[in-house]
């Protein structure tokens, strides 16, 4: 008798072990998921005051992601403080002291969703996914930039003062 209960307390121990692991990998999938699809964001004064990740971003990716011609396209129309880059863009403002003309909110609002300022921009909504129209299936409901890239392209930009 006492080695039937053994083995059906090993038994719940190995299925209690399940368990946790189950709800551990769900938890972080659940995490993950959350992390790249576009969340809420509350507009006040002209920007977005809480940060979209919940974390600073790095200035570091920041600045290689306005760089990259596949991720951010931002030198597609702005131009900035990046000698080594060729052809930059001349359609919108330069990214040069960014830091300076905008706040943090305010850069985080024209980065996410900036015809909310300007209904008739040609500037991507880079979190937005609601309400657009002409968008490749492949990428229908995803967000151009997630909530940490997002960060750290603020967080380089405001190192342009």
């Amino acid at each position: 008798m006492a080695g039937s209960i053994r083995s059906r307390l090993k038994s719940l121990a190995r299925g209690l072990h399940c368990l946790a692991w189950f709800l551990f990998a769900a938890a972080n999938a659940t995490a993950a998921m959350a992390q790249q699809m576009p969340g809420e964001f509350v507009v006040e004064d002209g920007g977005i005051a809480k940060s979209l990740s919940g974390s600073p971003g790095d200035a570091a990716r920041g600045r290689a992601i306005v760089v990259n011609r596949q991720t951010g396209l931002c030198l597609l129309c702005h131009s900035g403080p990046f000698p080594e880059e060729r052809f930059q863009g001349t359609l919108a403002p330069s990214l040069a002291g960014a830091g300076v003309r905008l706040n943090e909110s305010q850069l985080r609002l024209r980065i996410a969703d900036g015809r909310r300022l300007h209904p008739d921009t040609i500037m991507p909504s880079y979190y937005r996914t609601d309400g657009l129209t002409r968008v490749a299936p492949g990428f229908a409901g995803k967000p151009i930039l997630n909530a940490d890239q997002i960060e750290d392209v603020i967080a380089f930009l405001m190192t342009l003062r």
